[in-house]
């Protein structure tokens, strides 16, 4: 660690240094509660996604029980063609939005398949796109958690850690500079008094 400079200049950048970190400090703590409102609502939506799909899939099997039939092979009835994304900015964090889920829908013949298989292909394109919305607001709501985290971290290395130093390097070098006026002054008045004697004894 670099030795401390016990002079003005050093005792002007600290002052400099405290003045900065005290303006930057609320900025932070207002970024600190954005983040937080954002990721709030960010859990929020999650949530409300989360418990819609599993409430569309609890109505799909009470309202379908037959899908339990492993002998009918459903599989390839909807498939995801594209996922279209985009960036938000939300304070200063880019997180994904779902703009669009394009699905594609195998055709079948009417008669080869039961008649509720269309009701299913219809739910089911509703539970896939709930799906993936629902991947796409964890990755929002885990990134807005993360920056809400950094910029906690950010917030008490000013709060707690630079502001202390600063006022602490502030105080300690006033109380150098002092001692070193006083020691300046006592100097000066021995060496004044040192001459008055030398002329005295002349």
């Amino acid at each position: 660690m670099a030795q401390l400079a016990m002079n003005k200049s050093e005792l002007q950048r600290q002052r400099q240094q405290l003045v900065l970190y005290r303006r930057l400090l609320p900025s932070l703590e207002l970024k600190r509660q954005q983040l937080r409102a954002e990721a709030n609502k960010a859990q929020k939506y999650l949530d409300d996604v989360s418990g819609e799909l599993t409430t569309n899939q609890q109505r799909s099997a009470e309202q379908l029980p037959m899908l339990a039939n492993q002998e009918l092979d459903l599989s390839g009835l909807v498939t995801v063609k594209d996922v279209i994304l985009a960036d938000d900015n939300v304070v200063g964090v880019n997180v994904p939005k779902v703009v669009e889920v394009q699905l594609e829908v195998a055709s079948y013949g009417l008669l080869a398949r039961p008649h509720w298989v269309d009701v299913w292909r219809e739910q089911l394109q509703d539970l896939v796109r709930l799906e993936i919305t629902q991947e796409v607001a964890k990755v929002r709501y885990k990134k807005l958690e993360y920056a809400v985290k950094r910029t906690t971290q950010r917030v008490n290395l000013f709060d707690k850690v630079l502001i202390p130093q600063a006022e602490d390097t502030i105080r300690r070098i006033q109380i150098f500079l002092a001692d070193a006026d006083r020691a300046a002054v006592v100097r000066a008045k021995l060496a004044k008094q040192k001459r008055q004697a030398e002329a005295e004894a002349r």
